[in-house]
């Protein structure tokens, strides 16, 4: 079954919990669609949506939370990306303020940039306002569900649940696996990316509103899961959040070597061995607080 989600102040919430009661309750297989706000709450480049809660709407404007019925903590949650299609504007800023990496660029005082974007979603074309265009590659850069801790939780950090992924690899045609933390999942999704470079290291990627996100969530018993993978027409992507980047990728890797033992039946030593021969590991993005490091199979990388 296919459900629509109205956007409207109900259905938008700026942070995570468990305690946000649903606005939609689907069963597992079913696709939910809807359109959504850009992080910023922008209804246009000059407006901004109104009501907002100073204390809980700080973060990105998501759409949810979307109950499964009958999922249950420990299970895994497959979100299949059906449809991405992206509004008419978009922005990126750069500089301007602190962060661990305007710091050491030196580009933490002074003005921040803005650049404008017009986005043509027929024809996959981005371009500025001086003229330059980019082809469109649009993905949602928040995909997740709340942690198991009462209370309310920002949604800039991705974690083992998912969140603010921010990889630029989930377009439409690939499918997100998530351990599942609460009861009936509660998940949510936002934040639309036109498009992205690994590490997003301005802060930002072209940010905009999505017209159309098309989703179908799917609740298995297994592969039980400690961080998310992905599926993709290419490859298998698996990945690593951590503070400190090197955990991050330890995190990554981690969880290849068990995909790899369990996709291809190898041993752990011998998934090691090929991983190093034919894995990419890639930075997703190193601006969320917890950076984020995403392990790269090709599926046609071993010939077995």
């Amino acid at each position: 079954m296919k459900h629509e989600i109205p956007l409207e102040r109900r259905t938008l919430h700026g942070h995570f919990s468990r305690d946000l009661a649903p606005v939609l309750t689907i069963d597992s297989g079913d696709t939910v669609a809807f359109s959504c706000l850009d992080s910023g709450w922008h209804l246009s480049p000059d407006e901004t949506f109104e009501p907002r809660d100073e204390q809980v709407d700080q973060g990105h404007a998501l759409v949810g939370p979307i109950e499964v019925r009958g999922a249950r903590a420990g299970q895994t949650l497959a979100v299949r990306i059906d449809e991405v299609r992206v509004g008419t504007f978009g922005a990126t800023v750069a500089g301007g303020w602190s962060t661990t990496l305007n710091d050491r660029l030196g580009m933490s005082e002074g003005e921040t940039l803005v650049l404008h974007w017009s986005l043509d979603a027929d024809a996959g074309i981005g371009q500025d306002e001086r003229g330059r265009e980019v082809e469109l590659r649009p993905f949602p850069g928040v995909l997740g569900m709340p942690p198991p801790d009462p209370g309310v939780h920002p949604t800039a950090p991705p974690r083992s649940c998912g969140g603010n992924i921010d990889c630029k690899e989930l377009v439409a045609g690939t499918t997100l696996f998530l351990p599942v933390p609460v009861d009936g999942a509660l998940f949510s999704a936002g934040d639309g990316h036109a498009r992205q470079g690994d590490g997003e290291v301005s802060q930002t990627a072209i940010e905009c509103p999505l017209d159309w996100l098309e989703l179908t969530l799917t609740v298995a018993d297994g592969p039980a899961l400690r961080t998310p993978i992905a599926w993709t027409p290419h490859a298998w992507l698996t990945f690593g959040f951590d503070a400190d980047l090197d955990e991050a990728a330890a995190i990554a890797v981690e969880a290849m070597l068990e995909l790899m033992q369990r996709e291809l039946g190898v041993e752990r030593a011998d998934a090691l061995a090929l991983a190093s021969v034919v894995v990419d590991l890639r930075v997703t993005q190193v601006v969320n607080g917890v950076k984020g490091v995403h392990a790269v199979l090709n599926h046609d990388a071993i010939r077995m």
